[in-house]
């Protein structure tokens, strides 16, 4: 597909305007662009959430590991010779989206708890789009460098769902348990959206700001990415449970139905569904809308 010139595109809607007045309008939008860039990254860094949880009495600690060339960026709080939850969330995302439960000190007694930025998200590649099978590989790496002969359990939101699959399908053995919250599973779930490609593979790409770049990317990616995970899903024999609110526009509430009939390896299938929630957008937000939930049912795993 041929690249779009953005100043080939000012011509074409604005045949009339003077060069000069085409060249003030594109440096406005671009300087928009830039400071939009810095609102919409979902991120922060990590010297503002260590003192949001020193403010909070909390110890948050970052790490960054490395895996052929790529970086993965992650915040730690809790003991680390415990049992380990690693939090996967969706896209476009960071790892704050789960900073409530790095805060949480009932969890923090139980559990060592690592959130990740997804590579292409937060401090990990930002920017780099990757599929599910190229995110494992760094992912998985990262896995085995945590590893302290205790349990791990993964808890994935949204496309962190179908990622945290991957993960426990490409390690089979060193994960205990799969949290999926209100997970895209299902590749007929999924809308053909083909105007993705058109947005980042041509110049109209630099419009999208911040963590929405990768997002678009990497939700064109998910089309194939699910198709060839759907075989695979009958290799999961680990517990899984899966959490879902029946009014989710975002990620359609059939996504439960689909994985419950997909694995058939599982060793325990527990479906936790949420029907009272009123606002349709939140409906999708678990993590943050059904903390109180998530927590009991994580205190619970061993």
């Amino acid at each position: 597909m041929k690249n779009i010139n953005l100043l080939v595109l000012f011509n074409f809607l604005l045949p009339k305007a003077t060069s000069a007045i085409k060249l003030f309008i594109l440096s406005f939008l671009l300087l928009s662009l830039q400071s939009i860039q810095s609102c919409v990254s979902f991120r922060i860094s990590d010297k503002k959430a260590i003192q949001k949880f020193q403010d909070a009495e909390v110890q948050l600690k970052f790490y960054n590991s490395s895996v052929n060339g790529y970086n993965l960026h992650y915040a730690q709080a809790g003991n680390a010779n415990l049992p380990t939850i690693v939090f996967v969330h969706g896209t476009p995302g960071s790892w704050s989206a789960f900073d409530n439960y790095l805060m949480d000190s009932a969890l923090r007694s139980k559990y060592r708890l690592i959130s990740i930025d997804r590579p292409g998200f937060g401090h990990s590649d930002f920017g780099n789009a990757l599929n599910l099978s190229q995110q494992s590989v760094i992912i998985s790496s990262f896995l085995k460098e945590i590893k302290n002969e205790q349990s791990v359990f993964l808890v994935g939101h949204s496309l962190g769902g179908p990622m945290v699959c991957r993960l426990v399908i490409d390690n089979p053995t060193m994960i205990s348990a799969l949290i999926i919250l209100a997970g895209s599973q299902d590749p007929a779930a999924e809308k053909p959206e083909k105007w993705r490609p058109l947005i980042f593979k041509t110049s109209l790409n630099y419009l999208i700001p911040g963590s929405w770049r990768p997002s678009n990317k990497e939700l064109w990616y998910l089309k194939n990415d699910l198709i060839v995970l759907k075989p695979d899903l009958s290799k999961i024999t680990c517990p899984v449970y899966l959490l879902h609110g029946t009014k989710d526009i975002l990620v359609p509430f059939s996504n439960v139905a689909y994985t419950d009939k997909m694995l058939t390896g599982a060793a325990k299938k527990v479906k936790i569904v949420f029907e009272d929630q009123t606002e349709k957008i939140e409906n999708h937000f678990l993590p943050s809308k059904r903390f109180n939930e998530i927590k009991a049912l994580l205190l619970n795993l061993y």
